[in-house]
């Protein structure tokens, strides 16, 4: 991302009560964490939730942070930072692959 798009993200930290310097870089890293998961255990996520989601953050509240954000920033920033939310999005929009192979 451009120095510009990262210091108007810095200042939005600065400035949002509900931000904490460094919480939307925190908040890529879990989403980009997140979607690299084995399908198997984004499965069990579903089903039964994840228990370490409590002291780790959920990673499906920093994806709707990341969206607040978006809405908060410039339209050209956001572009930049929806370019690289996307790239994380393809991967957990990607279909599964079929099971019977056979």
């Amino acid at each position: 991302m451009s120095s510009r798009a990262l210091s108007e993200i810095c200042r939005l930290e600065r400035t949002r009560n509900y931000l904490q310097p460094g919480d939307v870089s925190k908040a890529v890293r879990m989403w980009k964490d997140y979607v690299q998961r084995p399908e198997r255990q984004l499965w069990q996520d579903y089903e039964w939730g994840n228990v370490h989601w409590y002291c780790c953050g959920n990673p499906l509240e920093a994806r709707a942070l990341l969206d607040a954000v978006m809405q908060a920033i410039s339209p050209r920033n956001a572009r930049e930072l929806r370019k690289v939310v996307g790239r994380m999005d393809a991967v957990w929009n990607r279909p599964s692959p079929p099971y019977d192979l056979g």
